[in-house]
């Protein structure tokens, strides 16, 4: 079985000059992420850069992120094809998304035009060799009034699921999106692990005693997104979970959400939850010397 590997993940406008901050710092994998727009960027170019970059290193690029709204927006579903073709450029094995919505309406009024959409997308993704993953990320809406991603309730999963039926379509999930919503991570995880084709490595607190006298309406806080040895969830019964399941991909720290270890602190931040997160899959793989 193949080590899980721990990396983090870097804004795709800024990858040449943050990607040298973070080689040589023990991350073992990158995903670059783009929201909404490119903007501007020459996928093309900035794979050779990339490329160049991680030469003679032992990192490498396993996912581009592309998080947009393709069933609402053309242009958004032309660029994300893009992004699918191109990936493998990178060497990335994963491309990241949203689900999609129609803004401001109801999930379930997507279903039948998110179907449409991303049997053509994850047909495109199977052709090119790489597994397609939606986050399950709210971006603020909910299940009455969506803004640009239906799948971040295991309602709407199900019927993903049975739209969606390629065996390379899946989840690109954290526990934070699930604590917002308080649902446990971990119990979830349990159930939907064979979904599952790319984690972020990102938690959250919850302040249990503001829902209890403020309850989730937003009138108080009352939860924050944290970096993994921060936060309220076990990693180590995470990744105990994927390897039961036989996840062999890798988990990408999401930081520059933490409240605390923001700014100065975000490379302290992300190298505590790379080496947290190495620790909680049992440290380096290491032979068994019986099992050669």
């Amino acid at each position: 079985m193949k080590q899980i590997k721990i990396g983090t993940c870097v804004p795709g406008t800024k990858a040449e000059e943050w990607l040298k901050g973070f080689i040589g710092k023990g991350f073992e994998t990158f995903s670059l992420n783009f929201h909404m727009s490119l903007e501007g960027t020459d996928l093309d170019k900035l794979a050779l850069s990339t490329e160049k970059l991680l030469a003679g290193t032992d990192s490498e690029i396993t996912t581009v992120g592309y998080y947009c709204n393709p069933i609402q927006y053309a242009e958004h579903r032309k660029t994300l094809e893009n992004v699918i073709c191109t990936a493998g450029k990178f060497g990335a094995t994963h491309v990241s998304t949203f689900a999609g919505a129609w803004e401001g309406k109801p999930v379930e009024s997507a279903y039948e035009e998110f179907g449409k959409v991303f049997r053509e997308l994850a047909d495109l993704a199977e052709e090119k060799g790489v597994k397609l993953g939606i986050e399950n990320c709210l971006m603020d809406g909910t299940w009455e009034h969506a803004t640009c991603n239906i799948g971040f309730n295991p309602k709407a999963w199900e019927v993903m699921f049975e739209e969606v039926k390629n065996d390379n379509f899946g989840l690109e999930w954290e526990p934070t999106h699930q604590m917002v919503q308080l649902i446990d991570p971990v119990t979830e995880l349990r159930k939907w692990c064979k979904k599952i084709v790319h984690i972020h490595g990102k938690d959250a607190t919850i302040d249990w005693d503001a829902v209890r006298h403020s309850g989730i309406s937003g009138a108080v806080p009352f939860v924050w997104h944290r970096m993994p040895g921060f936060g309220d969830t076990n990693w180590r019964d995470i990744i105990s979970i994927l390897r039961t399941n036989g996840y062999e991909d890798d988990i990408c720290i999401e930081g520059y959400h933490d409240p605390v270890y923001s700014g100065e602190l975000e490379m302290t931040g992300q190298l505590h939850a790379l080496n947290y997160l190495k620790w909680c899959r049992g440290g380096d793989f290491t032979q068994t010397p019986w099992e050669k």
